[in-house]
């Protein structure tokens, strides 16, 4: 089976941050949330990788390269616009062919090896499984209704949701789905919708069966989702002391400082990572905090942070907490006493803290 990740969207909720830089390279515990769709369709064995790419498609090249890394094969489809997720499926068919293969989300993170469905379906007759979790609002999702493990409606949005169950953004499909995506419609939003096709599919009587995700899946659209999942794989680090500890300086919990990074006069309450050639210096660094390469943190406090690279913060007199901070950001004291710090901040930004 070959994989099918889709990494061409525009990533609006989480602007000023993806003004500059691709969504799905954002960092979650120092790693891009596209290297994780990467790794977990690896380790349900899939070598071929098809990555669907928009606007930011040479940034994202650049990072993912041409897969040697993760000893697969890695090939870039471009999509002229955003122009849904079922258009995405219908620009793979020449990569894809007739295999069956896996769709997903680049923004999307599951607790759960998919191994053991991708193994189910390629040895099934199914035509197509999709994966759904129960959420309190599935009017903000695509939505499904089942009759035991079968499909049988979806809707996309819906203001009145006929159910509670969302579609994750993982999916596999036979090739029946490229007849799918060549009879739809573009929606209301004119975009070729993979609900649509989905439906097709079951309208049709093919077989569509659902999974419903037993762990954690969080779509990393929004500042909130990334601090979110940030927690959720810090929370699973194994503590790792490769830099520079002075005296003077404690370090609790589940806590990863890389090589070349030094904690000198600190407190570090974990679990937190700290990348490589970071100084934290006189400074507390609370749990769930992910500090990326080559960062300077001074006479500062923060926690439940995601902190990207060549990013300075120096002498803030308040904790900064639930904050994403761009790259090649300084965040320093100004004249004027601050009451309180909650950032978004774009890469290249400079902040003087009232």
């Amino acid at each position: 089976m070959k994989g099918l990740i889709l990494s061409g969207g525009k990533g609006t909720r989480l602007r000023p941050l993806t003004y500059t830089s691709a969504k799905q390279l954002v960092p979650v515990a120092n790693k891009p949330v596209l290297f994780y769709a990467i790794e977990t369709l690896i380790e349900a064995g899939i070598r071929e990788i098809g990555i669907v790419v928009g606007d930011t498609a040479a940034e994202v090249m650049a990072a993912v390269g041409n897969g040697e890394r993760w000893g697969i094969k890695v090939s870039y489809i471009p999509q002229e616009a955003p122009l849904g997720l079922a258009h995405a499926v219908k620009i793979a068919q020449d990569y894809l062919g007739n295999e069956r293969f896996v769709m997903y989300l680049g923004d999307n993170m599951i607790e759960e090896s998919i191994r053991p469905l991708v193994e189910e379906f390629q040895n099934s007759d199914s035509n197509c499984q999709i994966l759904l979790k129960a959420v309190p609002n599935p009017q903000s999702y695509g939505v499904a209704v089942l009759n035991g493990d079968r499909v049988t409606r979806l809707v996309e949005k819906p203001p009145e949701p006929p159910s509670n169950l969302a579609l994750v953004g993982i999916y596999m499909f036979d090739s029946n789905i490229f007849a799918a995506v060549n009879a739809i419609r573009p929606s209301w939003r004119n975009e070729l919708e993979i609900t649509d096709a989905i439906q097709y599919l079951v309208t049709n009587e093919f077989n569509v069966k659902s999974y419903i995700v037993k762990g954690w899946w969080v779509d990393t659209g929004k500042q909130a989702d990334m601090l979110e999942v940030n927690r959720l794989i810090l929370d699973r680090l194994e503590p790792a002391q490769r830099g520079f500890v002075d005296k003077d300086s404690r370090i609790d919990g589940k806590v990863v400082i890389e090589t070349g990074a030094e904690i000198i006069n600190s407190v570090v309450r974990g679990p937190v990572i700290i990348g490589e050639g970071c100084r934290i210096v006189n400074s507390y660094v609370g749990p769930f905090t992910s500090i990326n390469h080559h960062c300077v943190v001074t006479d500062s406090e923060i926690e439940h942070s995601i902190i990207l690279e060549n990013s300075q913060i120096l002498d803030i007199p308040g904790r900064i907490e639930d904050s994403l901070i761009g790259r090649n950001v300084v965040v320093e004291k100004s004249p004027i006493k601050p009451k309180a710090h909650k950032l978004l901040l774009g890469d290249n930004s400079r902040v003087g803290v009232l």
